[in-house]
């Protein structure tokens, strides 16, 4: 079987819902012999694709080379080239990454935008045209990139040796669904595209930074992977297997892990609310924490830090860069940093104001006032307040000592004296100090915080609709 019926087959194994004539694809070609056999493959099974080429300005006249190379290759194959020009350097010094990280984001952004716009507007009917088609559903529109199986066998090792869960050791994935990226040249290897071109005498174009061992991906190319095939000859294949073994495993072990988190977590509008009682008991604690926060952008490295908040003090949390994980009594409470749309909000001594769904919060720090404001200003003694505070809506179950009384009062109750509405009470949120109600905003605050001829310091807070 030559290397065109091996990709056929397997094309119509795997990504069978695409067929020539149904789809629309994007293919990232470098020049390198890799996406050159890719091009070459899809011309001859009569897909019809668009070219997109990054050129990083990494290399000088090199990438200039490269651009000029993929244009001409367009003309050659009678398909249209996207080029893309990127300051690769400038955007890894700002975002603080590697230049390889900032060429992977670069890439895959301007990717999933190009396929992004042929969903929105009618730029699928423009290249359909172009192409002499019929116009194509945008809902086929996919990424494709010419990762190949020796590469497959180097991300591997990559993972394994920087630390990584049985995830990472599935290897490349050929197929991101939720992404629109397919990678079908993986069971294929590298000296097998190269014996493709000879055959077909395809022209590509070589990097010359593929031979520096500065990356860290050429290092295991070029140095370490040829010394352990000195010891194992057949590594590669043993490693090929094993990315079939650990998907299967992964695969079981996802279902695992979804049915412990099913069982864990409550889905409360835009947050999740876990029982503390009930994650401490799960097992292994670490491996299912882990996998829980995971999807709300945290870092392996948090997951300790957030174990010792099962046993921490009310208040405690721990950040990503999207959400807080906030214990709150019995409950651990996973809540999006947009306030606007979290039930949960932590406030620290230094937030000035805070936007959530009712309105704004507004926070001064001062000299005491011998008042105690209005409804929707109020000052309380500094002494009772605790931070960081919990902005939060109320609940059943709730108590605080109203503002002149010495006894507790449930807030149900203190509702229906007010004679409050349902919706007006589905509307009432309260400023809590650990476990301690200080405000039921808009109505009364509490009157243990209240200041008082003792006071030496007040915080003001001011509530706005």
């Amino acid at each position: 079987m030559n290397l065109l019926q091996q990709f056929q087959k397997h094309w119509q194994q795997n990504f069978s819902q695409l067929q020539a004539g149904n789809c629309q694809l994007l293919l990232a070609v470098s020049g390198g012999v890799d996406s050159v056999v890719l091009v070459d493959l899809l011309n001859d099974l009569g897909f019809h694709f668009v070219m997109a080429h990054c050129n990083f300005q990494l290399r000088g006249t090199e990438s200039e080379r490269d651009e000029q190379f993929v244009r001409s290759l367009g003309e050659r194959y009678a398909k249209e080239v996207l080029v893309k020009r990127f300051d690769t350097k400038a955007f890894a010094a700002e975002k603080k990454i590697s230049i390889q990280d900032a060429a992977r984001e670069l890439r895959y952004t301007w990717f999933e935008e190009i396929v992004g716009s042929w969903q929105m507007t009618d730029g699928s009917k423009h290249l359909a045209e172009k192409s002499n088609i019929s116009y194509l559903p945008s809902n086929n529109a996919h990424i494709l990139t010419a990762h190949h199986a020796d590469d497959n066998i180097e991300t591997l090792l990559m993972h394994f040796f920087r630390g990584t869960g049985i995830q990472g050791l599935s290897g490349i994935q050929p197929l991101l669904k939720d992404r629109k990226l397919i990678r079908p040249l993986l069971p294929i290897r590298k000296k097998e595209l190269l014996g493709y071109a000879n055959e077909k005498r395809l022209v590509f174009v070589e990097d010359s930074s593929n031979a520096s061992d500065k990356y860290t991906r050429n290092y295991f190319r070029n140095q370490l992977l040829p010394q352990i095939r000195e010891i194992y000859p057949r590594v590669d294949d043993n490693l090929l297997h094993n990315i079939e073994r650990f998907n299967e495993v992964g695969n079981l072990y996802q279902q695992a892990v979804a049915l412990h988190i099913s069982k864990l977590m409550e889905q409360k509008g835009a947050e999740w609310h876990i029982p503390v009682l009930k994650w401490k008991k799960v097992n292994p604690l670490h491996t299912i924490s882990w996998e829980l926060i995971r999807p709300f952008g945290f870092h392996a490295s948090q997951t300790e830090e957030v174990i010792k908040l099962l046993d921490g003090e009310n208040g405690g949390y721990q950040s990503s860069a999207t959400h807080r994980i906030i214990r709150n009594r019995n409950w651990m409470i996973i809540a999006p940093n947009q306030t606007e749309t979290a039930d949960h909000i932590l406030v620290e001594k230094e937030d000035i104001q805070i936007n959530f769904a009712n309105g704004t919060l507004q926070i001064t720090h001062h000299s005491p006032l011998t008042t105690h404001g209005t409804n929707e200003e109020v000052t309380l003694d500094a002494v009772s307040i605790r931070f960081p505070l919990l902005l939060r809506k109320w609940k059943t179950g709730d108590y605080f000592y109203p503002l002149g009384m010495q006894k507790k009062k449930k807030l149900s109750r203190f509702f229906i004296d007010l004679k409050l509405s349902k919706t007006e009470k589905e509307k009432v949120w309260v400023l809590e100090s650990d476990k301690k109600i200080l405000w039921v905003i808009g109505y009364r605050i509490d009157n243990r915080c209240k200041v008082t001829e003792n006071t030496r310091e007040a915080f003001l807070f001011s509530y706005r609709k």
